[in-house]
């Protein structure tokens, strides 16, 4: 193939991958634009236009004040939004650590509870949610700060076990992800014995969900998010390199140990914050990037940018309907979105999997 064929080859490819990018860009709009309007009190789209239009300083002149009404205006800001918003930063975050987990472990079962992050996690909201104090950091309440640093904690107490000398084996990595991971939840088995009148809090906070989600919280966890995110992308080639193996990867110039652990403590810092603002929503780091695989391709530069759209797409469609898939039995009722992404990811996976067995590649 001669220059001008790869050159041709490299531009239809990234065109695709643009073309790709913008799709799933559109969609998340078209799905966020829908979710406003589902709940108790369905809402006309024009008023959601309306509303949304409103807080545009260049279009607020040009909007129709009767179709904001300031009932319909609390109910899109201050309840549907935030939580819309959660569900896409929450989505994000867990495929985009999902994507960098099974790239490390080149493992396509890896996710957050791999390392003992959602672990970590669970066992300092409910020790939190056990003590009842009460106070704020940042933004955050108690339970998310302590459920943030718990899974800081996990994570850094797997990698420190498993590190033999300079280098931290992946085998080993996991083995220890899996031990810590028993011992958080035998802790947070105890816990839930002494709740007493907290236990529904514990339970329903290692559900997952974004019930009372508030702006605050949601502005608290973005940096981390955003800045372990991007951080992970610089690395999508060396993740590529690593799909190898370690000795060919090392061979071609990337500094394996390094790389590993800086995307682990990347994968791991927005993992962190992402279930300190929801909860132990499961599924999500391990199924969007899996399919998004099987759809995509094995490719990080473009796995990467995807997964994490599909991953909020997914979760806000899941959060929608949560919020009115009850209402037959009780119209007020709203189930914990981690019910519906197990309950909708997993029969799904397995179809999709069978599906795309015979030409799927890790």
């Amino acid at each position: 193939m001669n220059h001008d064929e790869v050159e041709s080859a490299y531009f239809r490819r990234t065109s695709r991958w643009k073309l790709i990018i913008l799709l799933l860009i559109v969609a998340l709009i078209v799905t966020v634009i829908v979710s406003l309007n589902v709940g108790y009190a369905p809402i006309p789209f024009p008023n959601i236009l309306a509303i949304l239009a409103k807080q545009v300083p260049f279009l607020n002149n040009f909007v129709d004040s009767s179709l904001a009404l300031p009932r319909d205006s609390a109910i899109i800001l201050q309840i549907r939004l935030p939580r819309i918003m959660a569900g896409i930063v929450v989505g994000a975050a867990l495929s985009s650590s999902g994507v960098v987990y099974q790239g490390v472990f080149k493992n396509p079962m890896a996710d957050s509870y791999l390392l003992g992050v959602s672990s970590g996690a669970a066992v300092g909201a409910s020790l939190s949610l056990l003590l009842g104090a009460g106070f704020s950091l940042l933004g955050l309440g108690l339970v998310q700060v302590a459920a943030f640093f718990g899974a800081l904690f996990a994570m850094f107490l797997v990698y420190n076990i498993a590190r033999v000398g300079p280098k931290v084996p992946i085998t080993m990595l996991l083995l220890c992800g899996l031990a810590v991971n028993f011992f958080m939840y035998s802790i947070v088995s105890l816990l839930e014995v002494l709740a007493g009148d907290t236990l529904h809090s514990i339970v329903f906070w290692l559900i997952g969900g974004f019930s009372n989600v508030l702006w605050s919280q949601i502005w608290a966890v973005l940096p981390f998010i955003i800045v372990g995110t991007i951080t992970s992308y610089f690395y999508v080639r060396d993740l590529n390199l690593l799909a190898l193996g370690e000795e060919t990867a090392h061979n071609l110039g990337v500094n394996v140990e390094k790389v590993k652990t800086k995307l682990l403590v990347s994968a791991s810092m927005v993992a962190a914050a992402a279930v300190s603002l929801s909860g132990l929503i499961g599924f999500v780091g391990l199924m969007v990037p899996h399919i998004t695989r099987l759809v995509i391709g094995p490719d990080h530069r473009i796995l990467f940018p995807t997964s994490i759209i599909t991953g909020a797409i997914f979760l806000v469609v899941c959060d929608a309907v949560a919020r009115v898939i009850a209402t037959p039995f009780a119209s007020t009722l709203e189930l914990p979105v981690g019910i519906i992404t197990m309950l909708a990811g997993a029969p799904f996976f397995v179809i999709l999997l069978k599906k795309k067995k015979q030409s799927y590649a890790l």
